[in-house]
């Protein structure tokens, strides 16, 4: 990695100084408003300076994604939790947040850092689908209201569970997914279960805020069910129904 990726007119590359940091500072609150979870400036002064990330991508001088991580430790292993990835609305479904995750990697291998963890959305079966099929993650664990409930209209009112990526950086899954120009292919396994999030959820979060909230506390009992019981969730198949994420045992301590 020579410090800079580029694909057609958007490059990605570190972010430096107070005014770039003021541009992921300002470009959070384009994409989801002022809230209470705001990351503060010196915090992305704080990442950049104890060894976590901040990647910014770039349509000639005008920011227009970034990812913010910062340094963890857990277990004797070193590895990045990666807090935001944020990408402008008139720029998204161009492969932005990929190519930050993939720079986010390189980085990473290039310390010796093998991990890459973050929290998302299990409602939110777009953000699952690169995740799993186009990074190769898996998630085995849940937190439920992990934020806690905001006032980002993001949210909804809703409580802020979330299921944690674990991305495995140089493990024979990621390697092989990378290495292909195709998302992963679901294979049916022994003792694979699924759990459906359903195609009107995003509706229900505007329009049925009471349904919205009995969907997911049903999600969330399946999760944390079938986690306990030593399964990770290692994909989805998204169509007409929804999103359908498939859990399989999972044996291994580390991915890697």
């Amino acid at each position: 990695m020579t410090g800079t990726a580029q694909t057609a007119d958007i490059s990605v590359r570190h972010c430096h100084g107070l005014p770039e940091f003021q541009q992921c500072f300002e470009l959070q609150r384009s994409v989801w408003g002022k809230t209470e979870l705001d990351v503060p400036l010196p915090l992305f002064v704080i990442a950049a300076e104890t060894g976590g990330q901040v990647l910014g991508a770039f349509d000639g001088e005008k920011m227009v994604g970034f990812a913010l991580a910062i340094a963890g430790y857990r277990d004797g292993r070193v590895f990045l939790h990666s807090h935001m990835t944020a990408v402008l609305e008139n720029y998204r479904d161009r492969g932005i947040g990929r190519r930050l995750k993939l720079f986010q990697r390189d980085d990473a291998l290039q310390r010796g850092i093998r991990l890459v963890e973050w929290t998302f959305d299990p409602l939110e079966v777009k953000n699952a689908y690169l995740n799993f099929m186009r990074l190769g993650a898996i998630a085995r664990r849940y937190l439920p209201n992990c934020y806690g409930v905001t006032t980002s209209p993001l949210h909804g009112g809703m409580p802020t569970d979330r299921l944690i990526a674990e991305w495995w950086l140089d493990s024979p899954r990621v390697n092989n997914l990378l290495g292909s120009s195709s998302p992963a292919v679901v294979h049916g396994t022994v003792g694979q279960v699924e759990i459906l999030v359903p195609a009107e959820m995003p509706r229900l979060r505007t329009e049925n805020p009471t349904e919205a909230l009995r969907v997911q506390s049903e999600v969330r009992g399946e999760f944390q069910n079938w986690l306990a019981k030593g399964y990770a969730a290692t994909a989805i198949k998204i169509n007409s129904e929804g999103g359908r994420y498939l859990l399989e045992p999972w044996n291994e301590v580390l991915e890697g």
